[in-house]
């Protein structure tokens, strides 16, 4: 065989063999990515990680998230076990959840860190930031929408106006 064919076909395999090890550590990287997203989600439905499948296994009961907190959430409501969060928690101004100093958004339905909150709200300052927009947004629809119907209804007695016989009528 040609040498320059020799060396472009060693190139060619170096290349090769380059290329299907970065792909092998991009799908290692995508299958521990999946593996850890199936973990966390085990564990916020409270099937815990065991790796026994589940079969035969009680799941543990649900417990409040804050630190230091036993209670069971199997008599309260099913929004509290959804969440895992207590009644007491769940309005409570600051808790420690994983060591943060947190507060429940009523909105998101999860603990955020206090510093995201507005005084003492309930809700995170980005839901509130989109409540508030819709509130505006509605706000000045209903406003334009003042506008044209009084716009109409000036032109509606301006018609009548003179029309013997014609009757003003209100329109709502």
């Amino acid at each position: 065989m040609d040498p320059n064919m020799q060396n472009m076909m060693s190139s060619y395999l170096k290349i090769k063999k380059l290329v299907e090890d970065e792909e092998e550590r991009e799908r290692a990287v995508k299958v521990k990515f999946v593996e850890s997203q199936l973990k966390r989600k085990k564990l916020s439905l409270g099937e815990g990680g065991s790796g026994s499948g589940g079969v035969g296994v009680a799941a543990p009961p649900p417990c409040c998230l804050v630190e230091s907190c036993q209670a069971d959430l199997r008599g309260c409501k099913k929004y509290h076990q959804r969440h895992r969060v207590c009644e007491v928690h769940a309005k409570a101004p600051v808790v420690l959840v994983d060591g943060f100093r947190q507060r429940f958004c009523q909105q998101c339905s999860r603990f955020h860190e206090v510093s995201e909150f507005d005084q003492t709200k309930r809700s995170c300052r980005r839901r509130l930031a989109g409540h508030n927009e819709r509130r505006r947004k509605s706000w000045l629809e209903s406003q334009k929408d003042g506008t044209r119907r009084r716009l109409k209804e000036n032109q509606f007695r301006h018609l009548n106006q003179g029309s013997p016989g014609n009757q003003e009528f209100d329109i709502h």
